[in-house]
């Protein structure tokens, strides 16, 4: 519904603020993550997701995509709703939540208020694979060297495929240097 809201901040809280664009003011609830990224600033962009209940509508913002995306993914678990999915948010950065899921580290998930031992092998089962790594992570393969194959990769991953048997496909390719984004997952998926 609304991709992104950008404007004058008018109030903001560690979990709350207000924007102003052309005059409406927009409330959006966010994380400990975002509100860091934001607390200096005057003016911002905020990623949105809006969720529609029976009895409001709630516009969740985030200072960047790759956290909107890790919220959508944690919002499809069974059990996490989005007050949970917020709370991980805040206690974890994504960097850190997906090393926590490709390491299987149920210990970092269960410091997380309101997540228990359950909920968090949920979370490590169906989103080991699903979330992409960060620019900065240490869990960043060494396989990708440049923007085609990185491309590539999160093509695959986005389709459903698991990260590390995408990257294992990705090795199996001779000359993907050379190679179109497009050429990369037609050979990674036949390698699969």
């Amino acid at each position: 519904m609304f991709a992104f809201i950008e404007g004058r901040i008018v109030y903001k809280s560690a979990s709350l603020i207000y924007i102003n664009v052309h005059g409406v003011g927009y409330e959006l609830n966010i994380t400990l993550q975002t509100y860091a990224k934001i607390q200096p600033l005057e003016e911002c962009r905020l990623y949105t997701h809006v969720q529609v209940r029976e009895d409001a509508w709630v516009m969740y913002g985030f200072a960047d995509e790759e956290e909107r995306a890790t919220f959508r993914q944690l919002l499809n678990i069974s059990g996490v709703g989005s007050a949970t999915a917020r709370i991980i948010l805040s206690s974890l950065t994504t960097d850190e939540l997906e090393r926590a899921i490709s390491t299987e580290d149920s210990r970092t998930l269960e410091r997380v208020k309101g997540i228990g031992a359950k909920t968090a092998q949920r979370i490590i089962l169906e989103l080991k694979g699903k979330l992409i790594p960060g620019k900065n992570t240490s869990a960043q393969s060494a396989v990708i060297h440049n923007t085609t194959q990185e491309d590539a990769l999160i093509a695959l991953v986005n389709l459903g495929i698991n990260r590390g048997m995408a990257e294992s496909a990705m090795k199996k390719i001779s000359n993907a240097s050379a190679l179109t984004v497009e050429e990369l997952i037609k050979q990674a998926l036949r390698a699969l």
